[in-house]
């Protein structure tokens, strides 16, 4: 194996070439946005039927609340916790900074005791609590995983991002360190009493189990339709990433010995998953725990893998084959392409994008959808990732060998870059933005094993290009 590497140097180029290059940049974030091309037809119509209707989702100028895109059933005008923790980073691509700002300062700033350190679960255009989920303090609907979601997402936002206000912003220090002390105390949520734990922590008096919002304030699971649940599998799942992204964030603050105590807490919860919820005779997952402490099997198996919360091994690949084996409801299947693509499923990733943008599949005007497909193709094909804390942005392509793939004017890290493949052995990197970046790119050999090239400083107005060439 051996690799080329060529370095181009826009700045010694003509005066006017560069002005005109940053010009091209400005013009795509500030009008066209980010853009895909590809030899691949089918790829390139499904990203802008994506994009196109993400961008739809855009909020009013004057809307009271501010800044924000829909992410709730599409007639409400609304954002929900779990749909904007999943559609940030898509919002972040797209050019929605300033909505993702301003709907997480909303639900870390609406943090209370009164609600037992839940937020608002859904906020509406009117910048008030949605009325489809909220009656009063003591009567809501909120979803337990909610907070975890929500400190996992913003952890995402400051890597894709550098904006520090994410990890030490007040109204978010408040939220992340409410999160992982008194809301786990208060809704009964440690690790050794998650099969334990009383049904309803803290219920309205008196109680209700007929009204929604007493039997589902604080609802153990984001799997809504399953009955007499004590605690879900996939809350067990968000517990432990929001230690461990909460560790990560003590860890940048340098308070390591802190963070060792969180990522402590947090294998116990890892660990519960295999101890408790593991089904040897189906070789699955059980996804729920029941008040009349049984186990059942419902959805849930997807957030595992969201959350990042099993060990690789044959578990793992046993729960990918699992999900791809069945039909699920289009909000599930809106996580498919960027954990298909991580989990070395390429090409049932991309065909989860196709189908998700096709016109005939049904709801695919869901918001998640169409934000979904726009981190599957950056995070996942293009394999995109980036890491504020060095400056860093590595790459990784992940479609098909004989393709070629380029996403332009990519907002990340407070520059922007396009990146190119060309197949799977040349990768082209141009920093058209203001910061230099640190990119490492990582290529699939032949086999399926990464190939990590050692990382080079991209300076604005540069392209770097990295080839490899694998002998058999």
């Amino acid at each position: 194996m051996f690799n080329n590497l060529t370095y181009i140097n826009l700045m010694k180029r003509p005066l006017l070439l560069y002005v005109f290059l940053c010009f091209c940049g400005s013009i795509y974030a500030q009008n066209g946005g980010v853009t895909f091309e590809s030899s691949d037809a089918a790829l390139q119509t499904a990203f802008n039927r994506a994009k196109e209707m993400a961008l739809s989702y855009k909020g009013k100028p004057g809307d009271p609340v501010g800044p924000w895109y829909e992410s709730a059933l599409p007639p409400r005008s609304a954002f929900c916790m779990r749909d904007v923790a999943h559609q940030s980073i898509g919002g972040e691509i797209l050019g929605l900074g300033k909505e993702n700002k301003n709907m997480f300062r909303l639900f870390v700033n609406n943090i209370s005791e009164s609600k037992d350190w839940c937020s608002y679960w859904e906020i509406n255009h009117f910048g008030k609590p949605a009325i489809e989920d909220y009656r009063n303090d003591k009567e809501f609907w909120y979803n337990l995983n909610a907070n975890f979601d929500i400190l996992n997402a913003g952890w995402k936002l400051y890597l894709w991002t550098g904006d520090e206000e994410y990890i030490n912003g007040a109204g978010f220090e408040n939220f992340y360190e409410k999160s992982v002390t008194d809301y786990i105390d208060r809704w009964v949520l440690q690790a050794d009493s998650l099969l334990s734990r009383p049904t309803h922590p803290n219920p309205p008096v008196p109680f209700n189990n007929e009204d929604a919002f007493h039997r589902c304030r604080g609802l153990p699971s984001y799997s809504e339709g399953v009955p007499n649940i004590k605690m879900g599998v996939d809350l067990v799942g968000a517990i432990y990433r929001g230690l461990m992204s909460y560790a990560s964030i003590l860890e940048v603050k340098g308070q390591h010995d802190k963070a060792k105590l969180f990522k402590e807490k947090a294998a116990g919860y890892q660990k519960s998953i295999d101890a408790f919820w593991w089904n040897d005779s189906v070789s699955r997952y059980h996804t729920f725990y029941s008040n009349d402490h049984k186990f059942g099997m419902e959805e849930g198996e997807t957030f595992l893998l969201w959350f990042d919360a099993l060990k690789e091994g044959a578990r793992k690949e046993k729960t990918i084959q699992h999900l791809l084996s069945k039909d699920w409801n289009i909000e599930n299947l809106s996580y498919f392409p960027l954990i298909m693509y991580q989990n070395g499923q390429s090409e049932k990733a991309c065909g989860y994008m196709l189908h998700l943008t096709d016109p005939a599949t049904s709801r695919r005007e869901y918001p998640e959808v169409s934000f979904g497909v726009i981190k599957g193709f950056a995070e996942g094909l293009m394999g995109v990732e980036a890491d504020a804390r060095i400056d860093q942005v590595t790459t990784l392509y992940r479609g098909k060998a004989t393709a070629t793939c380029e996403l332009k004017g990519l907002p990340v890290l407070k520059t922007l870059i396009t990146v190119k493949h060309e197949g799977n052995k040349k990768t082209t990197l141009t920093n058209s933005g203001k910061r230099k970046i640190l990119w490492r790119p990582r290529f699939l050999d032949d086999k399926g094993k990464t190939i990590a090239k050692k990382a080079v400083w991209v300076k604005p107005g540069s392209s770097i290009i990295f080839s490899v060439t694998v002998k058999g």
